[in-house]
């Protein structure tokens, strides 16, 4: 398929720069510009955003990104070898992207946040996906300095993002998700679209933040979290022991006999702050 942005077909710069996807590094590369601007497109209208990007690898979802028109793209990249190939794509939008090579776990996104909008769009390696989510979750300052996520993941992931009680993907992550922002799946991308394909389905989500979160401790919300799901299928007088238990739950107004999975994220903000 024919570039539609003038630069040459990712098969080629792959080729070219000899850039095999790496499982240490969590990599699968998107190779179907279509795919990639869908994604892109997800994220609503980049004309006025710097968007940030993480492990972009040879530049698929960046290409899209800069041809729908963003402002800027902050790219993150570990893998020194995508690098020349990112370069090229600098060279073709001059001014527009910028490339730090790095680990995007070690970086801090709030400091290199510019004035006016920030978007994140990622195709976010395996192996980190998760801890980055939470990390752009939980910053020091809420409403936060980024308007929105678009991230893939891998589904079962995507399907932990977006659940609420009584749903058997419901979990941490979904009454950390549930809690600051409003989330959903926007599609599902098959293996096949992807080199190598990766054994599971991939979804891409789409998070925007809640602008007044219920008031709630960070820290106690994740006590909480932590001790209600880790013994998911007992009774929370059993589970939540460690943090008083019947007790607790008596002062919150909760039924010691429920279970973790029926408590609505607002429940768990109550017995966070309750703790």
């Amino acid at each position: 398929m024919a570039a539609l942005d003038g630069l040459p077909p990712l098969r080629d710069v792959i080729q070219r720069h000899g850039l095999d996807a790496r499982k240490a590094l969590g990599q699968n590369f998107l190779l179907d510009l279509n795919l990639t601007q869908k994604i892109a497109r997800t994220a609503g209208p980049l004309e006025e955003a710097t968007i940030f990007e993480v492990g972009p690898g040879p530049g698929g979802l960046t290409r899209a990104i800069l041809a729908l028109g963003a402002r800027k793209v902050i790219a993150v990249e570990r893998d020194a070898r995508c690098l020349p190939a990112l370069a090229e794509i600098a060279d073709h939008y001059p001014g527009r992207l910028e490339v730090i090579e790095g680990d995007a776990l070690k970086t801090d996104f709030e400091t290199l946040a510019p004035d006016g909008p920030v978007k994140i769009i990622a195709n976010l390696p395996y192996n980190v996906g998760t801890q980055l989510l939470v990390n752009w979750l939980l910053p020091k300052a809420w409403p936060p300095f980024w308007q929105s996520l678009t991230l893939m993941f891998q589904k079962e992931v995507g399907e932990r993002i977006v659940a609420g009680e009584d749903d058997d993907h419901y979990g941490r992550l979904g009454v950390l998700c549930g809690w600051r922002t409003e989330a959903r799946m926007a599609f599902d991308v098959p293996p096949q679209a992807f080199t190598p394909p990766p054994k599971v389905t991939s979804t891409v989500v789409h998070l925007t933040p809640r602008e007044n979160p219920i008031p709630c401790t960070v820290g106690n919300l994740e006590k909480v979290t932590q001790a209600a799901f880790g013994q998911r299928r007992k009774m929370l007088r059993q589970s939540l022991k460690p943090l008083g238990g019947e007790s607790l739950l008596v002062k919150a107004g909760i039924d010691p006999a429920r279970r973790a999975e029926t408590l609505s994220v607002e429940e768990f903000c109550l017995l966070a702050n309750t703790l």
